[in-house]
């Protein structure tokens, strides 16, 4: 089962994080990834079930948000290759926020799926470095990006 993990470390509080990204139809604390994030169904989104469209191109169902254990899981139902259902079955995300002792936040954003080829893993990587980079400039912090993971400082 191929899967990718991402990583960035945020010199903000494990509230402040959640709060900005716990709402799943709310994209706007990434800005130069998501252009448009039109939410669908009738679920709010902090409710299981909740539907959304990012950029015209991926349908998205949140599977599980806890705002206990800071973890948000949710599935691709449908997008563009490499994770079309053509491509990928049982694509599952997953965002889980770690408190950290000196009050930073790690984010981790996963993902893993059902797949015959591996062609899914660079593409969800390159998105997710964005997406946690734009995190980042959203909550005011400086980046410094080694290979595979981004850390954080204020």
């Amino acid at each position: 089962m191929p899967s990718t993990v991402q990583s960035i470390t945020v010199n903000q509080s494990i509230d402040r994080v959640w709060n900005t990204i716990n709402n799943f139809h709310d994209m706007s604390w990434c800005p130069n990834v998501i252009t448009s994030c039109v939410p669908g169904g009738d679920a709010s989104g902090d409710e299981v079930g909740a539907k959304r469209v990012l950029n015209d191109a991926f349908h998205e169902t949140l599977i599980e948000a806890n705002a206990d254990d800071h973890v948000i899981r949710y599935s691709i139902d449908n997008g563009p290759s490499p994770v079309s259902p053509e491509d990928v079955s049982n694509f599952v995300g997953v965002i889980k926020l770690s408190a950290a002792d000196d009050g930073a936040t790690l984010v981790e954003w996963s993902s893993s799926w059902e797949s015959d080829g591996e062609d899914a893993v660079e593409f969800c990587q390159g998105i997710y470095v964005a997406l946690l980079g734009d995190l980042a400039n959203t909550l005011n912090c400086l980046t410094s990006a080694p290979m595979g993971q981004i850390s954080l400082i204020a």
